[in-house]
């Protein structure tokens, strides 16, 4: 699998504080392994966000992401909610 940064998300996470990014680096293995793992609590989003997917880091925190084919993934955003208005 293939993941894919946006210039976004490579903002986003730069700003994240060092604990966000050490839970966010550990969310991301799993999701390599397994997209849908339920620890990561994936959902579709909806409305102006159809296509688009997103799971959790944390209680707080969640990226979202779209898959491009089956095996390439592009993370769009990360962040709390307010990433929604980014996009």
């Amino acid at each position: 699998m293939q993941i894919f940064y946006s210039s976004q998300f490579s903002r986003d996470y730069r700003h994240l504080p060092s604990e966000i990014k050490e839970r966010a680096r550990k969310r991301e293995k799993i999701f390599r392994q397994d997209p849908f793992n339920s620890q990561l609590k994936t959902h579709k989003l909806k409305g102006k966000f159809d296509g688009f997917s997103a799971f959790s880091v944390d209680f707080r925190y969640r990226i979202i992401f779209k898959f491009q084919d089956k095996s390439t993934i592009r993370f769009y955003a990360i962040g709390d909610h307010s990433i929604y208005k980014k996009l």
